[in-house]
C-alpha cells in the first residue's frame, strides 16, 4: 500500500502513541469532524479538559495531530488531524500488545459507526435507503493471494472521490464509509 502526505504509517514509536482507546477516538473525531479544542472534545467524550489535553499532547508528540494556528487565540488551542488515514505495514513482535490495543479501539469505533448507521436507517433520504451493504465472504487463500486481494480492493476504493471537504462533488453526493477488514478466519473457540 502506498503512503502519501495524507497518511501516516504506524511504526513501533507511533503505535505506542496511538495505542489508547481515547486517542483513537479523538483522532477519528478530528478526522471526521474537523479541528477542535480540548474543551470541546472533553465535552463530547465525557472527559475532563486536563485528561483530554494530555491525550492531545500525546497525539501531537507522535505526529498524528498538529495545532491549527489559523484558529483560536492565546487562551484556546485548536487541533487538527495531520493525516487523513493511518496505515499499518509490518508490526514487530514486541509491538503486538500495542497493536492489539490499537485494533480493538479501531474496531470498537467501526462497530459504533455501523450501529449509528443502522439507527438512522428509517430516517435516511429515499435515494439512500437501499444503498450500501453489510456482507461477508470467506475464501480459502494463501497469504500471497490474500495480500493481492486486499491490494485490489484498496485500488478499487481509491478510484472513487475521497471524502475531503474541499474536493468538488456532485450536489447529491454524501459521505460514504467503506470499512474493510481482511483477516485469517478466527479459530473456533470450542
Amino acid at each position: 500500500m502506498k503512503d502519501d502526505a495524507s497518511s501516516i504509517s504506524l511504526d513501533p514509536r507511533t503505535l505506542r502513541g496511538l495505542a489508547h482507546p481515547v486517542r483513537v477516538q479523538m483522532l477519528g473525531m478530528l478526522r471526521e469532524r474537523g479541528p477542535s479544542t480540548a474543551t470541546l472534545l472533553a465535552a463530547q467524550l465525557g472527559l475532563s479538559s486536563a485528561a483530554t489535553s494530555y491525550h492531545l499532547r500525546q497525539l501531537a508528540q507522535h505526529g498524528f495531530i498538529v495545532e491549527d494556528t489559523d484558529r483560536g487565540n492565546a487562551r484556546e488551542r485548536w487541533w487538527r488531524a495531520a493525516h487523513r488515514r493511518t496505515t499499518v505495514s509490518d508490526v514487530a513482535p514486541e509491538s503486538y500488545g500495542d497493536f492489539e490495543i490499537y485494533l480493538r479501539a479501531v474496531t470498537t469505533q467501526y462497530a459504533a459507526r455501523v450501529d449509528r448507521a443502522i439507527s438512522e436507517y428509517a430516517t435516511r433520504p429515499e435515494q439512500w435507503v437501499h444503498v450500501g451493504t453489510f456482507s461477508d465472504w470467506s475464501r480459502r487463500l494463501t497469504p500471497e493471494e490474500t495480500t493481492a486481494m486486499q491490494d485490489e480492493l484498496i485500488e478499487v476504493i481509491n478510484r472513487y472521490r475521497p471524502d475531503e471537504p474541499e474536493a468538488p462533488a456532485p450536489g447529491d453526493a454524501a459521505r460514504v464509509v467503506v470499512q474493510l477488514q481482511v483477516m485469517p478466519f478466527p479459530q473456533d473457540p470450542s
